[in-house]
């Protein structure tokens, strides 16, 4: 096995994965922790004079420790790392025993952490060897953002006390670590907690929190737009789908009323027992249309609005219902104002979203009233028309022309 060009093959592969794929969430788990976490373990590993085979297993276990991240949830990281590192070792190495060896050593450093041997323990302290540095005053912050781009919003202060946590339950595995590391890291937790005990001097958040929020704002105000977007065009496919089923109806059964009236009305005069299933056949038909065209029949409001209208936020400028008998200057000034307002805007396109739910539980109700009336007659129509040719005497259940011959 060359293990020279191994190494440089993961290099390379990890890199364009985190390239290809990275995306602004990751403040922290990216490919410069990537690279620390590499050098680190190398500068542990070092210490305790491995063989080279132990050395290529931490290398590629820590290039592909976090890819993880790069696909699924931060939670569901690890298994995928591992997965995607099985999946690029089958080209370069057929020893079962060398691959599961990566594979445990990225899956230690899923919490609770308990690594079993010497190059997991490696592994798992150069993944968290800056907590016990200087530089953990800035990780801590790339953590924090990260995790507020991923789950939310907290206050900066909340986030500290959970990280006081952490430090408090985490621990070093290797004596390497364990000598350089401890006592910063213990310096860092005296700082966090006297921090945190700090009385706030006013209501005003941090610059951290400052950031925070307004990440979290715009994702949040994405989510709301996309959310909006779809529930209306939603609205909307539905409501091209009731319309289309109700000018079915109404074709179908416009044809069979120009049948009846054109061709079995005339013959009532002859065969008058088939005078009463005609009758309901028609009535049906006739029934559906109506229902139908109620359904799809369209209603439009005053088409004004007053100054008074938009500055109490009482109408919804999104409905051309609402304004199409304004002048244009009238409508602009007002939509003007209601852009500037988010609160006025975000409230229309509700209501909007709202009464477009209104306007489809009512057609898709005479929809559904419709094709009842429409499945029904026609059953009742062939029942009536079935009983009127067995019952009426003399009846030979062929229609005939007015020279007696058949239609």
């Amino acid at each position: 096995m060359d293990y020279n060009s191994i190494y440089r093959k993961v290099e390379a592969h990890v890199t364009s994965l985190f390239e290809r794929f990275g995306n602004e969430k990751l403040v922290y788990h990216n490919l410069r922790h990537t690279l620390k976490v590499v050098s680190r373990t190398k500068e542990i590993a070092g210490h305790y004079n491995l063989v080279e085979s132990d050395m290529l297993v931490l290398y590629v276990a820590a290039w592909f420790h976090d890819t993880g991240y790069l696909f699924t949830e931060p939670q569901l990281h690890e298994a995928k790392s591992a997965e995607l590192m099985r999946e690029f070792m089958k080209e370069y190495s057929q020893d079962e025993g060398f691959v599961k060896n990566i594979e445990d050593c990225i899956m230690a450093t899923k919490f609770p952490i308990q690594p079993q041997n010497l190059l997991q323990q490696i592994l798992v302290d150069a993944d968290t060897y800056n907590l016990g540095t200087k530089e953990f005053n800035t990780t801590n912050k790339q953590v924090y953002r990260e995790s507020v781009l991923r789950h939310g919003y907290i206050s900066k202060k909340e986030w500290d006390v959970q990280t006081v946590k952490l430090l408090e339950t985490h621990q070093y595995f290797t004596a390497y670590c364990k000598d350089l590391l401890m006592e910063k890291k213990n310096r860092n937790i005296k700082k966090l907690k006297r921090e945190i005990e700090e009385p706030e001097v006013s209501a005003a958040p941090t610059l951290e929190d400052k950031r925070a929020i307004k990440a979290n704002n715009a994702l949040t105000s994405k989510g709301i737009q996309t959310m909006l977007r779809l529930t209306s065009e939603n609205h909307m496919k539905l409501s091209d789908m009731a319309d289309g089923k109700a000018n079915i109806l109404i074709s179908v059964n416009a044809i069979i009323i120009s049948v009846i009236l054109s061709v079995l009305l005339r013959r009532l005069q002859v065969d008058t027992y088939l005078t009463v299933p005609t009758i309901i056949f028609l009535t049906s038909s006739v029934c559906t249309i109506v229902v139908a065209i109620l359904a799809t029949r369209p209603k439009i409001s005053g088409g004004t609005f007053s100054e008074q209208d938009v500055i109490d936020k009482k109408t919804n400028l999104l409905f051309f219902g609402n304004f199409y008998r304004t002048s244009e200057e009238q409508y602009e000034h007002a939509m003007t104002k209601m852009m500037a307002d988010s609160e006025y805007l975000y409230g229309s396109l509700i209501k909007d979203i709202y009464y477009l739910g209104v306007v489809l539980a009512r057609k898709y109700a005479l929809i559904r009233w419709a094709y009842n009336i429409f499945m029904f007659g026609i059953i009742i129509s062939v029942i009536a028309f079935g009983l009127a040719v067995i019952l009426s005497p003399g009846a030979d259940g062929v229609i005939t022309n007015a020279q007696g011959s058949p239609l």
